[in-house]
């Protein structure tokens, strides 16, 4: 809810946190606390959505939201791979819209990641700016966390979420990488200087979204007092940290089902060629799908002029356009 919040500004009173909808209590009090990482937390929730609409653009269910509380709908109350991948990459929007705020210096509480420092075995030398991953992953498990805390996690649903949370957070810690810049005359490279960096986000994107392919189906078994999540299937290996989790089966999401968030596959592009699920036959569920001619205009026949503009004729072409009924 709080990537929808264009309308209010900054972050930046107390007040403005008790007016947050969809925060539980002790989420209020840590937007208090850390008024000056509440704009980095909203990033972080828009880069989530942005990132999930981009991953499933082609899909049935194309985490589509809506203007309620929560904004997916009831997809992600369900404990389906759907709500699996959200909370993931919830979860990992919130640490790396956090992280990228400390190396940028907009926050006083955090800043590079000034542990990363001597030589390293392959000869360069670390210095610069590293992101200082560990307060963002900390920030997003205090913050996200907490509302399955609170709850008492040892429900299913609960473990869950804090399982999904964290293998979204991993999909940025696993694919930290180096960067580096020479040093030495006319750019030759007589020493390096290098620093860790997140991936981009997108890169943590499609991490998630092979991990959504891959989920694996659990239930709640008890070992000792301990309450944990084991492969429903027990022919399947156990899954890792890094890997997605969920309860139940997924709804086909075919039609139009507003009380449970889903908007339904009538009126959506599909690719007529295709046999996979952005294919008409699939996407369309069988109901078959309209096809209109569209003339779209494009640039083409371009020459670049000396000196300097690049010149080019309109051209027209009609596609077909394949709607779902």
């Amino acid at each position: 809810y709080l990537a929808k919040l264009s309308s209010v500004g900054s972050i930046s009173e107390e007040e403005t946190c008790e007016k947050l909808k969809g925060l539980i209590q002790r989420q209020v009090q840590m937007c208090k606390r850390n008024l000056e990482v509440m704009d980095s937390v909203r990033r972080g929730a828009q880069l989530a959505i942005e990132e999930c609409q981009y991953q499933f653009r082609n899909r049935r269910w194309n985490c589509s939201t809506l203007d309620t509380l929560p904004v997916f709908g009831k997809v992600v109350t369900q404990g389906t791979r759907e709500a699996a991948f959200v909370y993931a990459i919830s979860s990992a929007g919130v640490a790396f819209a956090v992280t990228r705020a400390c190396s940028s210096g907009e926050l006083d509480k955090c800043g590079c990641d000034r542990t990363v420092q001597g030589g390293s075995p392959q000869g360069f030398q670390w210095s610069g700016c590293s992101d200082n991953i560990a307060y963002g992953v900390a920030f997003s498990q205090s913050f996200v966390d907490v509302r399955e805390r609170s709850k008492g996690a040892s429900s299913n649903r609960a473990l869950m979420n804090l399982h999904n949370n964290e293998a979204g957070r991993k999909a940025i810690l696993n694919n930290m990488r180096v960067e580096c810049k020479c040093h030495g005359v006319s750019g030759s490279c007589e020493f390096k200087t290098c620093w860790k960096a997140m991936p981009p986000f997108r890169k943590v994107g499609n991490v998630l979204k092979e991990k959504f392919d891959g989920a694996t189906e659990v239930e709640q078994n008890e070992i000792g007092s301990t309450k944990v999540l084991v492969p429903k299937n027990s022919q399947f290996k156990p899954h890792t940290d890094e890997d997605l989790v969920y309860l139940d089966s997924s709804p086909d999401f075919c039609d139009h089902d507003l009380k449970n968030g889903v908007l339904g596959t009538s009126g959506r592009q599909c690719n007529k060629t295709s046999k996979a699920i952005d294919g008409c036959e699939l996407m369309c569920c069988g109901r078959g799908f309209h096809t209109d001619e569209v003339e779209v205009v494009e640039r083409c026949s371009c020459k670049f002029h000396w000196c300097c503009s690049v010149k080019c004729k309109p051209c027209h072409r009609v596609v077909e356009i394949h709607t779902c009924r």
